[in-house]
């Protein structure tokens, strides 16, 4: 029987539970992925569509505006079925075998009749209902200075300045491109907002059932090494373990809870991810000409970790080296970061909104 959870997320889940204890046979009948498409299809709701993720070894099966997310077992393990972002459902869960997945019998059954009982009941279309742009630093605090010597001229840079101008232009564009949406500055001055301020901002705004945030720290960095050179973008570190829902607002029992807020931290990591992978490949598309790729990498930074969304820190390029540095005295080229910057955020926003698309955790 299903159990409603007053939680929204995407399909990334967790756990296994014992098919004993649930009540399924050990070994049932399977079904290869065609047949499960093809099963689904005839519910009634839309033809189904099938997404993986090899990471965390999840998927999800949608139809229409339905959706049913799972995580993979062992042959004969049994689980949590999320359907909708609301029910879950225990059920036989699939299982790679050979490479390939297959799927129990019971398993597409009981999601078929359920997207069949409730084609009725369309939910509302998830949406980036908030952005967040975090100028780094700020105020009495500078952040990185470069003073790099570029054809016998000592050149001054200032992160906080460089990155406040791109972040005021990253905020103009999606502004003017998005006007249903909030985009929003943690600062617009040159002032000094702490960590945790920043963090704040963005955890508290308020958002309908069906939207979430987005958040996107903006940086520029220094190195002892002047060599070091290029852009990159970093996300939370999946290894890293914090709270992310709010224990007060759910009557759950402290093992369900716990495994909710498992389910929110791959989610937040798995959609962090791709709006870091969708940033870097639209500042390599924009300057991967004349500044290196460095890639998106895992790590812990403050504003990172605490925001509870999607949430990436970017780092636009060294302003210690004598090729990045006279880059953020051009014009031109702060248009062209702001522009990479906008147009990573926008492929995020419309994968983010279009139908069976990923569902943020709040």
């Amino acid at each position: 029987m299903p159990r409603t959870v007053k939680l929204r997320i995407t399909f990334f889940l967790l756990s296994t539970l014992a098919c004993v204890a649930a009540g399924f046979p050990a070994f049932a009948q399977t079904l290869s992925l065609d047949e499960a498409l093809a099963s689904l299809s005839s519910a009634g709701a839309g033809q189904a569509h099938f997404r993986w993720d090899p990471f965390f070894s999840s998927g999800a099966f949608t139809a229409g505006s339905r959706e049913a997310s799972f995580s993979s077992g062992r042959a004969g393990d049994s689980g949590a079925v999320l359907v909708d972002h609301r029910d879950v459902l225990t059920l036989p869960l699939p299982y790679t075998d050979q490479g390939a997945i297959r799927f129990p019998e019971t398993f597409v059954t009981q999601v078929r009749n359920t997207f069949a009982a409730h084609t009725i009941n369309v939910q509302p279309s998830f949406r980036v209902a908030a952005i967040v742009i975090d100028p780094g630093h700020g105020g009495r605090d500078p952040g990185a200075i470069g003073k790099p010597v570029v054809g016998g001229r000592t050149l001054h840079l200032i992160e906080k300045d460089i990155v406040l101008d791109v972040s005021k232009r990253l905020h103009a564009l999606l502004a003017a491109s998005f006007p249903d949406k909030k985009v929003l500055l943690t600062r617009s001055t040159d002032v000094f907002r702490s960590l945790a301020e920043r963090a704040d901002l963005a955890n508290t705004i308020s958002l309908a059932d069906n939207e979430a945030a987005i958040f996107v720290s903006v940086h520029a960095n220094a190195s002892f090494n002047k060599d070091a050179q290029g852009f990159e973008v970093f996300y939370l570190s999946p290894g890293y373990r914090r709270n992310v829902i709010d224990r007060e607002r759910h009557t759950d029992s402290a093992e369900v809870l716990s495994i909710l807020n498992s389910m929110m931290e791959q989610t937040l990591v798995t959609e962090s991810i791709l709006l870091a992978n969708n940033i870097l490949k639209s500042l390599d598309k924009s300057i991967g000409t004349i500044s290196p790729n460095r890639g998106i990498k895992p790590a812990e930074w403050f504003v990172v970790r605490n925001a509870r969304m999607p949430s990436v820190l970017v780092e636009l390029g060294f302003i210690t080296n004598e090729s990045d540095a006279p880059l953020f005295e051009s014009n031109a080229h702060l248009n062209k970061l702001a522009k990479a910057l906008y147009n990573g955020i926008s492929d995020f926003v419309t994968f983010f909104e279009r139908p069976g698309g990923m569902v943020a955790a709040q």
